[in-house]
């Protein structure tokens, strides 16, 4: 299959536009079974190290998107004490676990046996359950629905909350998606000034 340049344009808009969405910007609309199977599905055509496809998904039901979001009330607060020097921290709406309309958590299957690529940089199976989530980004946007990822979370609590084994598997991300108000036009931190944008010669190392 070959593409052309709309193509190209289009994926390039959709890259340019995906935002981190959190509470303030959900809105009370339910994604489809199938939109969010088409999301899920995305996730499984990414990269994967040896062809090992490690990622796994729980659909957080209402019991313990409760205790996850409790458990986020209490890192959030204690976070503050890192960033004490920057009061803008103390009004940010860092995540969208109870407006949105589906949590997500993503977890890494661990292997006990040796993976095609793996054998010299382990966290590869991890780097690779990110790329499945990045498609899942990207697929969501293409479809206006948002998503955020909620990142002050301990993964030990997490693994009890869904009685997961620590031994068998990694606890990755925890993502909220739901349709928006608005798509910002912008990064929300870019728009409050949190820190500069970075150009492409910033990023390469000479």
């Amino acid at each position: 299959m070959k593409f052309n340049k709309k193509d190209l344009k289009t994926l390039t808009n959709i890259i340019a536009s995906r935002r981190d969405v959190r509470g303030n910007n959900f809105i009370n609309k339910e994604i489809s079974s199938k939109k969010l199977n088409t999301i899920l599905e995305s996730a499984l055509h990414a990269p994967s190290v040896g062809y090992s496809q490690p990622w796994r998904f729980i659909i957080v039901d209402g019991e313990k998107r409760s205790l996850i979001y409790k458990h986020f009330s209490k890192s959030y607060e204690k976070s503050k004490e890192k960033f004490k020097d920057r009061p803008l921290y103390n009004n940010l709406k860092l995540e969208g676990i109870k407006e949105s309309n589906i949590n997500i958590a993503v977890y890494y299957k661990k292997s006990s046996n040796n993976i095609l690529g793996q054998t010299y940089m382990k966290r590869t199976g991890e780097y690779s359950v990110v790329c499945a989530i990045l498609n899942m980004w990207l697929t969501a946007r293409a479809l206006n629905i948002g998503m955020g990822w909620v990142s002050i979370l301990k993964p030990k609590k997490i693994n009890k909350i869904f009685d997961i084994n620590k031994k068998e598997y990694k606890f990755i991300a925890y993502l909220c998606f739901g349709y928006t108000k608005e798509f910002y036009d912008e990064p929300e931190l870019k728009k409050l000034n949190w820190d500069k944008e970075k150009k492409l010669k910033d990023c390469i190392l000479n």
